[in-house]
C-alpha cells in the first residue's frame, strides 16, 4: 500500500500547485498570452533540460542494458497507445492525441521519485524522449491533417531531438560536465513540476467547469488514457524479469499518467479547439488521483510484487 499512498500524496501536492496557477489567472496575475509563453518555456527549455539531466548518471552495464530494454518497451507501449487511440477516436483528432500521450515528464517524474526513487527516472528517459518526438511529429500532423509537414530537417531541429542527442552522447561517452553546468540543469529541472502544474491551473481557470463535467466524451478519453492503455502497458511489461522491477514500475507510472498538457499547448499553437484540449487535461488529471494508485496496486499484485 505504501507506493499507492505515496502516489496519492504526490497527486494532491500537484493539485495544490495547479491551484496556484488557477488563482494567478483568476486574479489577473497571468494572462492567456502569458500561459502560452509558459508553455513555450516548458517545451523549448525545461523539458529538454529534464531529458538531458536524466542521462547524467554513471554508465554501468546494468544501466546500459536497462536503457535498451526500457527504450524497446517504450516503443511498443507508445505504438500501442497511438494505434488503439486512433482506432477508438477516428474522427476526433484532439481525443486521439490526448489519449495517445500521457504526461511522464511533468506528472510522472515527481511520482516516480516520490514512490520508487530518483534513480529510476533514468529508465523513463527514452519514454519521455520518444513521446515528445511523436507529439512533435505524429501529434502535430494529427491535429493539422498535414502529413507532408513531417520534414526530417524540422525533426532534427526539434528541442527534444537535440536533448536526446546530447543526453545519449554524455551517457555513452562518460564525459563529466562542470559543476556549474550540472547545477544549472538541476535548477531548471527543479521548476518542471511547479511550472507545468501552474500552467495546468491556468488551463483549468479558463474552462467552464460545469460544462466540462457534463461532457461524456471527456470521460471516454480519460477511460482510454487512464485505464485501458495503462492496462495494456502492464501486460506488455509483465514478461520482464523481476530484476527489472524498478524499470517496470517506472514505465507503468509513465504510461498511466493523465493526458499530457502539451495537447493544450499544441492546440493553442496550431489554432485548434484549445478549450476542448484543456478539458481533456483537466478531467484526466482529476480522475488520475484515483486511477493511478489503484492501477499501480493492481499491477503490483498481477506481477506478484505486492503493493
Amino acid at each position: 500500500m505504501s507506493i499507492a499512498l505515496t502516489l496519492v500524496r504526490q497527486c494532491v501536492i500537484m493539485f495544490l500547485l495547479a491551484g496556484i496557477g488557477f488563482l494567478l489567472f483568476k486574479t489577473g496575475r497571468i494572462s492567456r498570452e502569458g500561459s502560452k509563453s509558459l508553455g513555450n518555456i516548458l517545451i523549448y527549455v525545461v523539458l529538454p533540460c529534464v531529458i538531458v539531466n536524466s542521462f547524467l548518471v554513471e554508465r554501468t552495464q546494468e544501466r546500459m542494458v536497462g536503457l535498451l530494454i526500457s527504450a524497446a518497451a517504450a516503443v511498443v507501449v507508445l505504438a500501442l497507445c497511438m494505434a488503439v487511440s486512433r482506432l477508438i477516436f477516428r474522427k476526433d483528432a484532439i481525443a486521439a492525441f490526448a489519449a495517445s500521450f500521457s504526461n511522464p515528464g511533468f506528472f510522472g517524474i515527481p511520482l516516480i521519485i516520490a514512490s520508487i526513487g530518483k534513480e529510476n527516472v533514468f529508465y523513463i528517459a527514452a519514454f519521455i524522449a520518444f513521446l515528445n518526438l511523436l507529439q512533435w511529429s505524429y501529434g502535430v500532423a494529427l491535429l493539422t491533417g498535414q502529413r507532408g509537414s513531417l520534414q526530417p530537417k524540422a525533426l532534427l531541429k526539434a528541442p527534444f531531438m537535440i536533448a536526446i542527442a546530447i543526453g545519449l552522447a554524455l551517457f555513452f561517452s562518460g564525459v563529466q560536465l562542470p559543476a556549474l553546468v550540472t547545477d544549472t540543469l538541476s535548477s531548471i529541472t527543479a521548476v518542471n513540476t511547479p511550472l507545468a502544474m501552474f500552467v495546468t491551473g491556468v488551463y483549468l481557470a479558463q474552462t467552464d467547469l460545469l460544462h466540462m463535467l457534463r461532457r461524456p466524451r471527456l470521460y471516454a478519453v480519460s477511460a482510454v488514457r487512464l485505464v485501458l492503455l495503462p492496462a495494456l502497458a502492464a501486460l506488455v511489461l509483465w514478461p520482464l524479469p523481476a530484476a527489472y522491477t524498478g524499470l517496470k514500475t517506472a514505465l507503468l507510472i509513465a504510461a498511466a499518467c493523465p493526458v499530457g498538457s502539451n495537447i493544450a499547448v499544441y492546440a493553442q499553437l496550431h489554432n485548434k479547439d484549445y478549450a476542448y484540449a484543456v478539458e481533456t487535461v483537466v478531467i484526466s488529471t482529476l480522475l488520475s488521483i484515483l486511477t493511478l494508485p489503484c492501477l499501480v496496486m493492481a499491477t503490483q499484485w498481477l506481477w506478484g510484487l505486492g503493493a
